[in-house]
């Protein structure tokens, strides 16, 4: 490279003069030159130029701006936009003292020039070179001002991911931009888990037949979803190649980069011919949103391009106005630069003083010392311009990139949302929702219907199966047992059995055809590894597998399953032998518990009753051994709900009442449990479940071939040495008779799925304890595969409308033996079943008793009898102050109530006889003072 700056730098230098030119240090300059380096021919190069100018024009214009210095800018013409001569053209720049570069057009040149520019610390400011790859830590003087590519690589696959595909296919131009370009989009995709399945590469001037040849090879591929990224100058011919190869009809995707709708914009209006090509094609538009400015600029830009194009007028693309705010960006920041006291000046480079002995004359191209401060007031612009906020972020980019959504219908184009990176896809103005906190779940991304190619707004499956003849590798297990699930046909390729029959059902209600081989897998004296069967789909061996294959953690980490079409956990069975009756079977029912409880609660229950009815009900008075009696016989007979004793007092009929309801749950609970037992054949077995297996040492055995082996070991914890593998239904019926004391297995461990069709002919075994694991059987697909979910629609269709069980009862139904009715286990009522009950009954009663109680001591303190009185004068002690309170409780109600009665009574006749007595006495008194004043009257 330094070799071709030398040459070149040669030739530039015998035009050239060899002396520098320094401003004036003492004052701010006149003017200041800025460079433009586009290819003026192309369509894109004339818009650029005319909005150069404008922004120039206005800046020069305005002495808000940059004062009295003006902007002087120097048109350099590139060319072919080819590595060799951009440098040349460079250099012709920036030997003119050029204090910033706006350009170049492409990101291939802009690779090439910007070492130019860090050497020569020149800013070099481009809005068209949008490879991600240009970023300000390698290239620090390369300064973007639109968005970079990695946000519209990142609304790309976003917008894939909206409308479920999974693969794409990338056309592209292989150069920097596309190569990069692309690269971030296969990034962006892999973090939503997607990819892109096959890259088209295309040179940046390729022919129509050289085209053609690579859109035939696309058309061959799986995927029918196409993102092509390229320019302006030979996008829209691919997209003409591919309508001439009946690629723009129904079922195919077309998303490309914003080079279409740049050239839809500059070519405004076009005709129905240049776009009947790309009819329901997807593009991308750099958003700026609408304000005041915006519409000022577009109806100024119908006078600035008249006269400038073929046709009379020239477009206006989003890359006009990034040139145009480009300039004022550059002006604000040498407007900056100034008012902090800076000058501009430039030097030798002291890296090339050293080739002037070699004649080459390098003295014309100096460097600019003041280039990393006007690269650093670049990055501090903060300004609004008409394509809006004109902000950098820490990272070198704009703030707020985003991009609209267009759909080309007819003659013109129509939006149908917008991408931000704040939000993602929506069909609200990104400026809208920035005062909203971010939100990118997938119930907030929404777009308008889309108008695809082949005219139809019914969103493209996307995908379909390769036209190159090849045909899907199916790999299914060849099987020695259970072979009523899948099994090779004896002397031909074909399959049969519940999986095959249910794959091609599926198969059948999918809306295109499958082309597909089934290739067995094993060799048919053991069963295969399904494990190592899902493998070899990774490894590229098969393209799908169909069989018994059971989804597990492990091998979904290496394929994808459809909807497990039957669920088959793992269960235990072991021998089992009958349970006769005995002659205390009427004790079963119950535990010792159970029974024990039930009977404490019986005898606390009478006695609580006969508490309460003492005082009030004779039923519950007499003798002590009568009472012992009462108080057994009244327990005992609600059993049977025949107690003959009537409860009279409120608590005891409450009391009551609790205890017959808990009478009644229990009396059903037994009866039931006790039909069971005598009715239903019963069967044991020392066995009781994988517990039991786990805490034993006896071996296990497993079916060959299965995941049963692994997960006992990882999972259960079952040492290795105590597995037995076991190939067929008769090696496992063996190994059961045998026991594990004659060399067999004390049980067997397999799939619900397997243990059905085994135990429908062999009445000797059962399943033990419960299912302890929830698997199922799926069809196994590559990773993302399209197929996988469509075959699980069609699963769910087919257990929809019964087929899938109709196909299950025609392979896997047949006639059970008797003892499957059979209980393995006797289930026996426990305490646990009825605390409820009993803790309900128990709190009734103690309630009971302490309003029983209270009620109790109220009338003792109100009807007790004469020793109440010495009591409470503190003459009695506290043993007889108890036996008098027994005896009151013994007492019967009625008898104290009349006792009391008495009581008050001879009281209220005493009372009345003093009073008569006294009034006697008074009325003797009071005659005798009578006659005495009588008296003495006479004797006045």
């Amino acid at each position: 490279m330094i070799g071709v700056w030398l040459v070149v730098m040669m030739v530039l230098s015998k035009g050239l003069s060899s002396t520098g030119v320094v401003l004036n240090n003492s004052t701010i300059p006149a003017f200041v030159n800025i460079g433009v380096l586009y290819s003026f021919n192309t369509s894109v190069g004339k818009m650029v130029k005319t909005a150069v100018q404008a922004a120039v024009n206005d800046v020069n214009s305005d002495p808000s701006i940059l004062g009295k210095t003006n902007l002087k800018v120097s048109l350099q013409e590139d060319t072919k936009y080819r590595g060799f001569l951009s440098i040349a053209e460079a250099l012709q720049l920036m030997a003119t003292q050029t204090v910033a570069i706006i350009g170049p057009q492409t990101s291939t040149t802009a690779h090439v020039i910007s070492h130019i520019a860090n050497e020569l610390q020149v800013p070099l400011l481009s809005f068209t070179a949008t490879d991600p790859t240009l970023s300000s830590l390698q290239f620090p003087f390369f300064i973007r001002t639109s968005f970079s590519d990695i946000y519209q690589m990142t609304a790309i696959a976003d917008l894939v991911n909206f409308f479920e595909w999974r693969e794409v296919i990338a056309v592209y131009g292989d150069d920097d931009h596309g190569r990069n370009g692309i690269g971030a989009l296969g990034d962006k995709l892999a973090e939503r888990r997607c990819k892109i399945s096959f890259k088209a590469p295309m040179t940046p001037e390729a022919t129509r037949e050289e085209i053609t040849d690579v859109l035939v090879q696309v058309a061959l591929a799986e995927s029918r979803v196409i993102v092509l990224h390229t320019s302006t100058a030979w996008g829209p011919k691919v997209l003409s190649v591919a309508k001439s190869l009946g690629m723009m009809e129904n079922g195919y995707v077309w998303i490309t980069t914003t080079f279409l709708s740049t050239w839809l914009d500059i070519g405004t209006p076009l005709s129905s011919e240049a776009t009947d090509d790309m009819q329901g094609v997807i593009t991308l538009r750099m958003y700026i949103p609408d304000s005041k400015r915006k519409r000022w600029f577009v109806s100024r830009w119908n006078n600035l391009t008249t006269g400038k194009a073929a046709n009379g007028s020239l477009g206006l693309s989003t890359y006009g106005i990034f040139a145009y705010d480009t300039v004022y960006a550059l002006a604000h920041a040498l407007d900056a630069f100034f008012k902090q006291g800076n000058q501009i000046t430039f030097s030798h480079d002291p890296k090339l003083s050293q080739h002037r002995a070699d004649n080459l004359h390098l003295d014309a191209v100096k460097i600019f010392n003041e280039g990393n401060l006007l690269r650093r007031n670049i990055y501090e612009v903060n300004m609004t311009g008409v394509s809006g906020p004109f902000k950098y972020t820490s990272d070198g980019n704009l703030v707020n990139p985003a991009y609209e959504i267009i759909n080309v219908i007819g003659t013109g184009t129509r939006r149908i949302g917008y991408w931000s990176n704040h939000t993602g896809l929506s069909i609200v103005p990104p400026e809208a929702l920035y005062s909203k906190p971010p939100n990118r779940s997938s119930a907030s991304q929404k777009l308008l219907p889309v108008f695809w190619p082949g005219e139809t707004t019914q969103k493209p499956r996307g995908w379909v199966f390769p036209n190159n003849g090849r045909m899907l590798k199916i790999g299914v297990p060849k099987r020695v047992s259970y072979r009523e699930f899948v099994s090779q046909v004896q002397g031909t390729d074909m399959f049969k059995g519940f999986c095959i029959d249910v794959f091609l059902s599926a198969v059948n209600l999918l809306p295109y055809a499958v082309p597909y081989k089934f290739v067995s897998y094993g060799d048919g004296d053991s069963n295969p590894s399904n494990t190592e069967l899902v493998r070899l789909i990774t490894a590229g061996v098969f393209d799908a597998a169909v069989g018994d294959i059971t989804i597990t953690t492990e091998r979904t980490k290496m394929v994808d399953f459809t909807q497990p079409y039957i669920e088959s956990g793992l269960v235990v069975v072991a021998s089992v032998k009958k349970t006769d009756s005995n002659a205390w079977a009427f004790l079963t029912p119950f535990t010792p518990m159970m029974w024990t409880v039930t009977a404490v609660f019986f005898l606390l229950v009478g006695a609580v009753v006969w508490i309460l009815e003492h005082r009030l009900n004779d039923d519950f008075r007499g003798p002590p051994k009568q009472q012992m009696v009462t108080i057994l016989w009244f327990s005992f007979s609600t059993m049977f709900f025949a107690h003959r004793e009537n409860t009279v007092s409120t608590l005891g009929r409450f009391v009551l009442l609790i205890w017959l309801f808990v009478v009644l749950i229990i009396n059903s609970s037994y009866t039931a449990s006790l039909t069971s037992i005598l009715t239903v054949q019963q069967l044991s077995s020392p066995v009781k479940g994988i517990e039991s297996l786990i805490n034993s040492k006896e071996p296990v055995g497993y079916l060959q071939g299965s995941f049963t082996r692994t997960y006992l070991i990882e999972e259960m914890g079952i040492d290795e040495s105590r597995l037995v593998p076991l190939k067929t239904p008769e090696e496992t019926t063996k190994a059961l008779e045998k026991g594990p004391q004659k060399g067999g297995v004390a049980a067997y461990v397999d799939e619900r799925a397997y243990i059905e069709l085994f135990l429908s002919s062999r009445c000797d075994f059962s399943v033990v304890g419960q299912e302890f694991t929830r698997n199922g059987w799926g069809f196994a697909f590559p990773r993302d595969s399209p197929l996988a979910v469509d075959l699980s629609t069609a699963i769910l269709e087919l257990a929809e409308n019964g087929d899938l069980q109709r196909i299950h009862d025609k392979w896997l139904l047949s006639s059970a033996c008797l003892s499957q009715g059979a209980k393995l286990e006797v289930d026996r009522l426990k305490l646990r079943s009825f605390w409820g009950l009993y803790l309900v009954c128990g709190l009734a009663c103690v309630l009971a008793l302490l309003i029983y109680l209270v009620q109790t001591m109220r009338q003792y303190f109100k009807h007790g009898p004469e020793e109440l009185e010495s009591s409470a004068s503190g003459q009695a002690s506290g043993p007889s102050r108890l036996r008098t309170f027994l005896s009151f409780v013994d007492e019967k109600e009625e008898i104290a109530k009349g006792r009391s009665k008495r009581k008050k009574m001879e009281g209220i006749s005493y009372r009345s006889a003093s009073e008569v007595g006294s009034s006697i006495t008074f009325n003797k008194g009071y005659s005798q003072a009578s006659s005495n004043r009588i008296d003495s009257l006479h004797e006045i």
